[in-house]
């Protein structure tokens, strides 16, 4: 017998959130004549100019895909928002190390910015858990621990005698991890964490907030990004970065009808990196400087800076789309924790700082988090992605991961070092999950009791996931935050 209160259930708490949500707002926020003007808002407010707000019209399924915007919303805030933010803020995920010192590949360095807010503060090495400078996140099972322990105390007893011949055993591991980094599709060039230059950051103490860098080098890099490394037909001749000055009679249709006429795949990568712009555009508006009197800076919600990214008359149309970009992005994101749940509930996996009381909080916590990513009922469909012939997907699999990579490379000509830190982590963690997307395989034939063998994740690449996906939930939670906000300014 088909039971149909849970799907009842799920309609009245969507139309529950969104009269919460939405109130009389429906009124409109951002107005707009015919010719793209700016008019004041009527006491009344009206129909006609509540359509061309960009929240408005954020509603309904995203393209590509079968979810919709509220369930995301109602399932994020409700749901997601409250336990990732826990888990953030635990040592195993507070601490990310990176190489904020290597020199951009792609043209001369123009200098680190010199704003105050754009310094990183790096985590001295008494502050981190011993467990992480130890550079095993992933500590096994009791015996397996008590035979490393023993084996280490024997070459502690022979420090004069140096081996220089492998046994077979060792032999054999080796060659098992050849091969899976070899099999592995990774998306991201990764930072050499052996590198006097890589350092730890304590990333609660260096939050990602708008610090003031803009102008022809923050340009540069996402017209890189846009420009160079998104797939578009050669007939289209406007420029896809969103930055860059467009014809005043261009109305931002004709720029998304040629988008409709690529594969499915170069779709999917051209809204990935729209919604990871948009997602960082949000955490800049949501934390912005808003005052600095007596050297206390007060950081908050800037309505006016947010108008100016994703207003329908300020961005030629183009703001709604934008926002269910990071809706699309945060749908793929979801996807893959979903897929990887698998290898975190090996009983050997652990999340390991050196405190087991920590160790066994987070872990629960993150294996909560998965059940609830598992249970979400309208997750993207990756296996629509490089199904057609053998040899043509597996030619374009590899452009599309090597166009991400070149991206994740992008990121060291970030002149500002916050925006830098934050950007790596964040192509980082998509990176991750664009690999887990596309390790269902590996990830479904894990051994049991095998912890070297088969499908793996290194610790950057796990905290890089969860922050970054931290990130994508926070951008979902800002926007209600602003709904509310644009609502008390009519």
């Amino acid at each position: 017998m088909v039971r149909q209160r849970p799907r009842v259930s799920a309609a009245v708490a969507a139309l529950l959130l969104l009269c919460l949500v939405l109130g009389d707002s429906v009124l409109g926020w951002f107005h707009h004549g015919s010719q793209g003007k700016t008019q004041q808002h009527s006491p009344t407010g009206s129909a006609d100019s509540s359509e061309q707000s960009c929240l408005c019209h954020l509603t309904g399924v995203l393209d590509d895909c079968f979810c919709d915007i509220e369930s995301i919303d109602v399932f994020n805030n409700f749901k997601i928002f409250p336990l990732i933010q826990k888990l953030i803020e635990r040592d195993f995920f507070r601490y990310y190390r990176v190489n904020l010192m290597r020199p951009c590949p792609f043209w001369p360095d123009d200098s680190h910015c010199a704003i105050k807010d754009c310094h990183v503060e790096p985590c001295p090495e008494s502050k981190i858990p011993v467990g992480i400078k130890s550079g095993n996140y992933n500590k096994y099972s009791h015996a397996a621990n008590t035979i490393r322990d023993m084996k280490e105390c024997e070459q502690a007893n022979e420090l004069g005698a140096i081996n220089s011949t492998l046994s077979n055993q060792s032999k054999e591991a080796f060659m098992d991890w050849a091969h899976h980094d070899d099999a592995q599709d990774h998306f991201c060039g990764l930072d050499d964490e052996t590198s006097p230059d890589a350092e730890y950051v304590d990333l609660r103490l260096n939050p990602e907030r708008y610090t003031g860098y803009k102008g022809p080098s923050a340009w540069r890099v996402w017209n890189s990004i846009y420009e160079e490394n998104c797939f578009k037909p050669r007939s289209v001749y406007r420029p896809l970065n969103p930055l860059a000055p467009t014809r005043g009679d261009d109305d931002g249709e004709g720029f998304y009808n040629w988008l409709e006429g690529l594969c499915l795949e170069k779709r999917v990568f051209y809204k990935l990196i729209s919604g990871l712009h948009s997602s960082i555009n949000i955490h800049l508006c949501a934390e912005y400087l808003l005052d600095e009197r007596w050297g206390k800076p007060t950081w908050g919600p800037n309505v006016h800076e947010f108008r100016r990214r994703f207003d329908s008359a300020e961005t030629k149309e183009e703001g709604t789309r934008r926002l269910k970009n990071l809706y699309f992005l945060y749908l793929i994101e979801l996807r893959a924790l979903s897929k990887v749940a698998p290898y975190f509930e090996r009983a050997f996996i652990n999340l390991y700082t050196g405190n087991s009381q920590e160790d066994s909080v987070t872990k629960e916590l993150l294996l909560q988090i998965l059940n609830e990513t598992k249970a979400f009922p309208m997750h993207f469909d990756e296996s629509s992605m490089f199904a057609g012939h053998k040899m043509e997907a597996k030619r374009l699999k590899e452009e599309f991961r090597l166009h991400f990579k070149n991206i994740s490379r992008i990121m060291d000509c970030v002149g500002c070092s916050k925006c830098r830190l934050w950007g790596k982590l964040q192509t980082q963690g998509l990176g991750t999950a664009l690999m887990i997307l596309f390790s269902e395989k590996e990830i479904k034939n894990l051994p049991e009791n095998s912890p070297s063998k088969g499908f793996q994740l290194t610790r950057q690449e796990i905290v890089a996931l969860l922050n970054a996906f931290g990130r994508l939930s926070t951008s979902i939670k800002e926007l209600h935050n602003f709904r509310t906000l644009l609502k008390d300014q009519r």
